[in-house]
């Protein structure tokens, strides 16, 4: 181990150290058919191909930043994005169907689908492949936006894929953990009755009211789609090159989940970043700091998180990425 560390010194040390590139930024759009998306891309100023990254964003109303109208404005993956074009990578990052600018692509929540997402997610990907600017495609998903891009590889045509605080256990788990201790028993109590509900495909038309931001009926034909997934399968079937990025300090996701997906593909190289919390931030296990990251878009992204990116990338086989990281 240490033989390795001291292999990949002088690489790490070469991207660190990399001279910024100039940077475009374009509105994009794609036309799925029965919606239009859009979405940012950045790129490096360059007549050479260049990697891309298709960054897939987490759950409910995440939008392309990584901005939460419930959580806060944090610009995680906006950040994440300046850093990749800085370092000779281009990216897209939308936002999802029904959400912010694309929110006219949907404008009734139960229209929404895991697998709908899915296909949006797939055809951002293709569009990308066939783009002649563009070398290699690497799906990029945190958080819910990893089982997208897992079920989605595939069909993008992805060389290789990078899954940020994604959860290895089905969703209907990982919510009943996350409650578990945030709610008072009768609500806890209600809500894992909800969540079997859901989980056996039977929709509930009574909600508490301290739940319907969770559990609202019009939400109910999504988490029944999404429960219906198994993440560490999902991300077991893939045969790219793939990174898992966990923080130990994430209050949403846990490293457990990310060895799980270390089972389930062995050959993918998994990173733990010590402090690293769900907002991508080094950020203590003191809850009121982990809230206001959430919301805080001045901290900076924590610094492991780009060099592992930028090395998997760099690394790549057969990749024409010559450029990156001088």
């Amino acid at each position: 181990m240490l033989r390795l560390f001291l292999l990949l010194l002088p690489l790490l040390a070469g991207l660190a150290q990399a001279a910024p590139q100039s940077v475009l930024q374009r509105p994009v759009e794609l036309d799925t058919g029965n919606g239009i998306l859009r979405g940012t891309l950045l790129r490096p100023k360059t007549d050479q191909p260049v990697p891309v990254a298709l960054i897939i964003a987490g759950s409910g109303p995440t939008d392309r930043d990584g901005n939460n109208a419930i959580g806060g404005r944090n610009d995680s993956l906006k950040k994440l994005a300046q850093l990749l074009a800085r370092n000779g990578i281009a990216s897209v990052r939308y936002d999802k169907r029904g959400i912010a600018a694309s929110r006219d692509a949907a404008t009734d929540e139960r229209q929404l689908s895991i697998e709908l997402y899915t296909r949006d997610a797939a055809a951002w990907g293709q569009s990308l492949k066939q783009d002649p600017r563009f070398s290699q495609l690497i799906l990029i998903g945190h958080s819910e936006g990893a089982l997208i891009a897992s079920l989605a590889a595939n069909a993008a045509g992805a060389d290789a894929l990078i899954s940020i605080s994604g959860s290895a256990r089905p969703i209907d788990q990982l919510l009943r953990d996350q409650l578990q201790n945030r709610l008072p028993p009768p609500l806890l109590t209600q809500s894992e009755a909800l969540l079997a509900s859901l989980r056996a495909g039977q929709e509930v038309a009574e909600v508490p009211q301290a739940l319907e931001a969770l559990f609202r009926p019009s939400v109910q034909p999504y988490l029944i789609s999404l429960f219906r997934q198994d993440p560490a399968q999902a991300f077991g079937r893939l045969r790219i090159p793939a990174l898992i990025l966990q923080g130990s300090s994430d209050i949403q996701v846990s490293v457990s989940d990310a060895e799980q997906l270390k089972a389930a593909r062995p050959d993918a190289e998994l990173v733990i970043i010590e402090g690293m919390n769900h907002m991508l931030r080094i950020v203590p296990m003191d809850m009121e700091q982990q809230l206001a990251s959430y919301r805080n878009p001045q901290l900076p992204l924590a610094q492991e998180l780009g060099t592992h990116i930028l090395a998997f990338i760099k690394g790549l086989p057969d990749s024409r990425n010559a450029g990156i990281g001088r």
